[in-house]
């Protein structure tokens, strides 16, 4: 996506599940594949514009969804952290965290300060954790923060970072998380103009009653 001449990339994925030992580098490797292998058309309406091919040929890059990593605890241990909000107990023990620390995933990105409940692994319809209600222990999961938003790129800050609670969410064991971001653009050709406000609005498709 081009927004005057500053290039934007946003992946959603869903990488490999599992909470056993080692899997953390099975996404490792679903990042890694993602990055190396995906290739964007060089079709672009915008006359003698030059648009990436690549996912980090682009100027900011945002990739958020169900990235999987768990935290490495056993599930009594991340329960009791939770319950007593222990956020920053439980990220010390987040596999995102250290592997991004230990530089072996998503090198050079940036995630914001986490100050909400691990979004996963909920009971339907409820807002127990798995692992809390009266489940099998082979069903029972260690709660996580699967589901996270990255960014890359010079001239974006994140705003805010939050999780979001409804009932209507309550469907999915899964909490969904957003992001606001400030990005900076750079536009040619434009006189008398040292900064362009552009509205949320504008860049969004007109809505329709259904």
């Amino acid at each position: 996506m081009l927004l005057y001449q500053t290039s934007f990339c946003f992946i959603c994925s869903h990488l490999a599940s599992g909470e056993k030992e080692g899997d953390e580098i099975r996404r490792n490797s679903d990042v890694i594949e993602i990055l190396r292998n995906t290739q964007f058309p060089r079709r672009c309406k915008v006359p003698n514009t030059r648009v990436p091919e690549r996912i980090l040929e682009h100027h900011q890059i945002i990739w958020l969804g169900d990235v999987n990593y768990r935290i490495a605890l056993s599930q009594t241990e991340a329960l009791k952290l939770v319950k007593k909000h222990e956020w920053e107990t439980l990220l010390s023990k987040d596999q995102l965290k250290m592997e991004m620390d230990a530089g072996r995933v998503f090198k050079g990105w940036r995630e914001g300060l986490i100050r909400f409940a691990p979004t996963y692994k909920y009971s339907y319809d409820s807002d127990t954790y798995l692992g809390e209600a009266n489940v099998p222990p082979n069903k029972r999961r260690t709660p996580a923060w699967c589901d996270r938003i990255l960014w890359k790129g010079d001239g974006i800050d994140q705003l805010s970072y939050e999780r979001k609670d409804s009932n209507k969410y309550r469907f999915s064991d899964h909490r969904p998380v957003y992001a606001i971001f400030s990005a900076e653009v750079l536009v040619r050709g434009k006189s008398n103009s040292n900064s362009i406000n552009i509205e949320v609005e504008e860049l969004l498709p007109s809505q329709r009653s259904i």
